[in-house]
């Protein structure tokens, strides 16, 4: 019997309210479900939102007012699992701690949606999320199984940088690996969140729990950051899905950039209408018909525009999804174009799904430079799926700032098959010469 899973990430962005990130992350799950895939992962910060060019109004002796009231909407985006500052562990997962007077569960009920997605797909998800907890904000990983609910969560132990101002540090033992049954297939899988993985004692902590699927969402958007994941994947013999968000400058939250949201708003300057969705956070659109009177949906023009032929359209659709899919084969330039958003399915094909947040209107004229500016990245995006032999499965995704989605299936006796010449927390880690100790953990590989 093989041991086959379809495995995916979500290049996705946090929208401006958490409950129109939440619809997003349902509709998501819903299309990786009707593609195949088993486990899905989310960006870091993924719930709540990664502050990214925000200074909190901090310097080294100083904070100022408005630093304060960035903070403030912050803190209120950021969501409430349940769980105590000091962090209650199983007795968390087992529901074991009190709940108020008159409530049916602790927090804000982001727990119970995740676990409603989860079970309603069939999808095992894994979050990225900003969890609030007493009066500090943690960054967080939840591990959420379509049949039993939340099997974990973790803390990131090391904010990095400037994180430092606003993330409290996680405790180690919440480094503890998972166990579950997918499809016949056993995994053991833990997450390093960011630059947790250039922490070399953290990796060797996972690997000592012979984790077999190796989980690194993050906020690095770095040409660094794939090569990392390859290493990683070839020293520990696992599978590494890697999740970043791909963010504009101008979908940055209001409380951040300083500008007012605009809901609804059209502009026929250029004879284009454009509409925003206030709700959703989704960029605006242009609606055009072809001379067949079908209707396709471009975004406004503020994208680069496309360097590649959009592949061959596929006349099947997925029934409830909006978006069209088209099948290209796996060594097709387009892994690589912002225009192409590849889903793998079960039967080793691979769907590129046009992404909304891409194309250009060919008729725009040019764009000033401050139009430029407002619309540049400053986040590109670069997930990825890892084979054990840290070959590179599915991306890096670049540019692709809303429904990008990579998959692939994988076959996870080729963990096993590794192992033949490395095992760097076995045969080849010389276990009698040098010995790791985390406090509050137990590296032992869970039963």
């Amino acid at each position: 019997m093989t041991k086959r899973l379809t495995l995916a990430v979500s290049q996705s962005r946090t929208l401006h309210t958490t409950e129109a990130t939440l619809s997003s992350l349902t509709e998501t799950a819903h299309h990786a479900a009707q593609a195949g895939v088993h486990l899905l992962l989310f960006p870091e910060a993924y719930l709540g939102g990664y502050p990214r060019t925000c200074s909190f109004g901090a310097s080294v002796g100083s904070r100022t007012d408005g630093g304060r009231e960035q903070f403030l909407h912050y803190f209120r985006s950021a969501v409430d699992l349940g769980d105590t500052p000091r962090g209650a562990g199983q007795d968390w997962v087992d529901r074991r701690l009190d709940v108020a007077k008159g409530k049916e569960y602790r927090g804000d009920g982001t727990r119970e949606r995740l676990e409603q997605v989860a079970k309603g797909t069939g999808v095992f998800l894994v979050v990225g999320l900003v969890e609030r907890s007493g009066g500090s904000l943690y960054c967080a990983v939840v591990y959420v199984c379509p049949r039993e609910g939340c099997l974990g969560k973790r803390r990131k132990v090391m904010p990095t940088g400037s994180e430092r101002l606003i993330w409290a540090q996680g405790s180690p033992s919440t480094l503890r690996a998972i166990t579950t049954d997918i499809a016949g297939v056993k995994l053991t899988l833990a997450a390093a969140i960011c630059w947790e993985n250039y922490m070399p004692l953290l990796r060797f902590s996972l690997y000592s729990q012979n984790v077999n699927l190796y989980l690194a969402p993050t906020a690095d958007a770095r040409e660094t950051w794939l090569p990392l994941m390859q290493t990683i994947a070839c020293e520990g013999r696992a599978v590494v899905l890697s999740a970043n968000q791909c963010v504009r400058r101008n979908n940055l939250p209001s409380w951040i950039t300083g500008k007012e949201e605009v809901e609804g708003v059209e502009e026929k300057a250029d004879g284009l209408k454009r509409s925003t969705d206030g709700k959703t956070g989704q960029r605006a659109s242009i609606v055009t018909k072809t001379e067949d009177n079908h209707e396709i949906t471009w975004p406004a023009p503020d994208s680069r525009p496309s360097l590649q032929p959009t592949p061959t359209e596929n006349k099947a659709t997925n029934g409830t999804s909006p978006f069209h899919l088209s099948t290209i084969p796996t060594d097709d330039k387009a892994v690589q174009t912002p225009n192409a958003v590849l889903v793998g399915t079960p039967d080793n094909h691979v769907l590129a799904l046009p992404s909304s947040g891409n194309f250009n209107n060919q008729s725009s004229g040019s764009t000033t430079q401050e139009q430029n500016t407002h619309n540049d990245f400053v986040s590109r995006g670069g997930s990825c799926i890892i084979s054990p032999t840290g070959s590179t499965l599915a991306g890096p995704l670049w540019d692709v700032e809303d429904g990008g989605l990579l998959a692939a299936t994988i076959d996870f006796e080729d963990c096993e098959r590794g192992r033949l010449d490395l095992d760097v927390a076995g045969s080849y880690g010389r276990n009698d010469s040098f010995e790791l100790r985390v406090a509050g953990l137990d590296i032992s590989p869970p039963p």
